[in-house]
């Protein structure tokens, strides 16, 4: 897992130290106190000469003696990296770097960028067993603060890495185990907790204990597992009293601690990506991201056909006829098209025709994506791969890890590997926040882990989804791309909104829900409503279809954690879009287009809130006009609401 840089420039920058080292980012604003000790690592960090975390500490329990210690000099480094379906196509990060030797084979790295700190442990020893590793982090108890808990108090490490934020301050918040990122409002800046390149490793859970301190917990080796009934989904029966083992030489994850002065950089923070281990499937211009026509959100909703909708042939005829129509590349076939309760991954079910489907989907330029679960694909995972790839099928959408133990990340890199190996793509559901794998492996092309409009259904506490949506975009999208499922046709206002299972409706504006196809980073995206709702508003889908899909560059123009964002994406194509989102605070935005070329014109189609869309949340209104770089307009969003706006060059 050692990783090369592509661009490398040496620049010795300080001096070497047998026990202490401070290092700084390029520009001089953020610096790092490091000292170590007997294996123990301690470390201060400063923004423009301020302490924001002091004391912080840091230790790998590998079983080995740790001596003395002696730091290298500083050097910079450079690196541009390739980042297909991300939301820029590359990116270059320059850093400051440090390494310490520990005794007994481990080292500890450090590297100080302009928005962010990270460290990781390096070892030359094998056949390690991990005991634990200690990471926590001080911070000030009356800092605000936000944090998704798990939703398992049976047990707290088994669930779906999905929930609301708890924004507390540090002292305040529950003591119990969350996951990441974390992120903290020092004042000066706010600070995040995140991790990367977790590979072979469990993955990191954190809580605050008395006084705002910030601690890490890691999942035990699994020992012995048993198997749900229903799905086949496997789960951790027994632990070992130790976190991982390791056979060879290698690198730990990344800790990262990322910084920003303004709310706008936080959905652009790219240190996960850029810590992760570079891309080992070579070309991957095969992987196309796209728009979905999705069959479980609408519950097989259709009306007014001549054929009894559900799980067969005649529905998703149906579903690809839609997505021809409209120019989606792509259905899935979610859960039900095999026997779950069986784990029968390689026989559909009789209703469903597979082959018929894979040829009249071929015929009309429309793939076909199979959902599975984890375990049920793995234990098939050849086989399985080189069938359905054989048959023609574009990819799977995984489900149901529900953990982060070292097996658990094993197996992510396992699957990743071999379907990458057959040119099929990953949508990844049930499991833990990207660590910066869709960099190591293009073709995982969206990753749930996110509060996603699913919850829409089954909302009966009342929570605050419009407040959500515009919280996690600062937070959660740092990790990388979400699988949201928006294109809710029924939507609901503060007052009007209910959760109905089969015929499910959405919090906030028909435009709000239009505005996530722009705001949120999500290469593969669904339209989660029935085709026959959007057949009705056919202006709807098309709009939904004409935002390209391959993101060039994006940009965060306006917004504050929780209360609203406004986001603008360059397409490869040329195109920009500029989406918005409120909670449900109604406001005013001045979007100005000076992001565009200078002497360039633009046709804008937009759709915004209607007059009445605090009355009827499916209320908007569609306009179009000429922009270039010197315009500006004001767009109200209604309580709950958005707006989107495509912007297609002019001859």
């Amino acid at each position: 897992m050692n990783k090369a840089l592509l661009i490398v420039t040496a620049l010795l920058i300080g001096t070497v130290s047998l026990h202490a080292q401070t290092i700084t980012s390029p520009n001089g604003r953020l610096a790092a106190d490091i000292h170590v000790a007997s294996g123990q690592v301690s470390y201060t960090l400063l923004w423009d000469g301020q302490p924001i975390v002091t004391n912080a500490c840091a230790h790998l329990d590998d079983g080995q003696k740790h001596g003395s210690a002696r730091f290298s000099k500083s050097v910079r480094r450079q690196e541009h990296i390739a980042a297909p379906h991300y939301r820029q196509a590359s990116f270059d990060v320059t850093y400051n770097e440090t390494r310490a030797q520990l005794g007994g084979g481990l080292s500890v790295c450090f590297r100080l960028y302009d928005d962010g700190c990270a460290y990781r442990f390096e070892t030359t020893k094998r056949n390690l067993t991990i005991h634990n590793e200690q990471a926590e982090w001080p911070l000030p108890p009356t800092a605000p603060s936000w944090l998704a808990f798990s939703t398992n108090p049976k047990k707290p490490e088994a669930m779906a890495f999905q929930n609301i934020y708890s924004h507390k301050p540090l002292a305040e918040q529950p003591n119990e185990l969350g996951f990441l990122p974390l992120t903290a409002d020092l004042g000066s800046v706010k600070l995040t907790l995140l991790e990367a390149d977790v590979e072979a490793y469990p993955g990191m859970f954190v809580s605050v204990a008395d006084q705002g301190l910030v601690h890490a917990t890691f999942a035990r080796y699994p020992k012995s597992f048993d198997h749900y009934a229903w799905r086949g989904m496997t789960y951790v029966s027994a632990t070992e009293d130790y976190i991982a083992r390791t056979t060879t030489a290698r690198t730990f994850p990344w800790r990262i601690m990322a910084v920003s002065t303004d709310d706008t950089q936080m959905p652009l923070n790219n240190l996960v990506y850029a810590l992760a281990a570079p891309n080992r499937i070579g070309d991957a211009s095969w992987v196309k991201p796209g728009k979905v026509a999705w069959d479980w959100w609408n519950d097989w909703s259709l009306r007014g056909v001549p054929f009894k909708a559900g799980i067969n042939t005649d529905t998703y005829k149906y579903f690809i006829d839609f997505a021809a129509q409209f120019g989606l590349p792509y259905i899935i076939l979610d859960e039900g098209w095999y026997d779950s309760k069986k784990a029968d991954l390689m026989n559909p079910v009789g209703e469903v025709d597979l082959t018929q489907l894979i040829a009249y989907g071929r015929e009309r330029g429309v793939g076909i994506i199979l959902w599975t679960v984890f375990n049920v694909l793995d234990e098939h995972l050849e086989e399985a791969c080189r069938k359905y790839a054989d048959m023609g099928v574009k990819g799977f959408k995984v489900d149901f890890l529900d953990r982060n133990d070292q097996t658990a990340s094993e197996m992510i890199y396992r699957i990743a590997e071999v379907a990458a190996r057959h040119r099929l793509l990953l949508d990844l559901h049930g499991t833990y926040p990207p660590t910066g794998y869709d960099r190591t492996y293009p073709n995982i092309v969206n990753v749930e882990s996110v509060f996603g409009m699913e919850e829409a259904k089954w909302n009966e506490n009342g929570t605050d989804m419009p407040l959500y949506d515009v919280t996690f975009p600062f937070i959660r999208m740092m990790c990388g791309p979400v699988d949201f499922t928006p294109g809710a046709m029924r939507n609901g206002t503060k007052q009007t909104y209910k959760p109905i299972y089969a015929q499910p409706m959405s919090m906030g504006t028909r435009c709000h829900q239009l505005g996530t196809y722009v705001v949120y980073d999500s290469p593969l995206t669904m339209l989660a409503d029935a085709p026959t709702n959007y057949q009705a508003e056919p202006l709807v889908p098309r709009f939904i279809a004409s935002i390209p899909d391959q993101v060039a560059e994006t940009l965060v123009l306006a917004g504050r954690i929780g209360e609203f964002i406004v986001v603008a994406r360059r397409y490869a194509d040329g195109s920009w879009a500029v989406g918005g989102l409120t909670n449900w605070d109604a406001r005013d935005v001045e979007v100005s287009f000076s992001f565009l070329p200078q002497g360039k014109a633009f046709e804008a189609n937009i759709m915004s809130d209607g007059p009445n869309a605090e009355h009827n949340a499916e209320d908007y209104q569609t306009s179009t006009s000429r922009i270039d770089n010197t315009t500006s307009h004001t767009i109200h969003m209604a309580s709950g609401g958005g707006f989107a706006i495509t912007l297609k060059p002019m001859p």
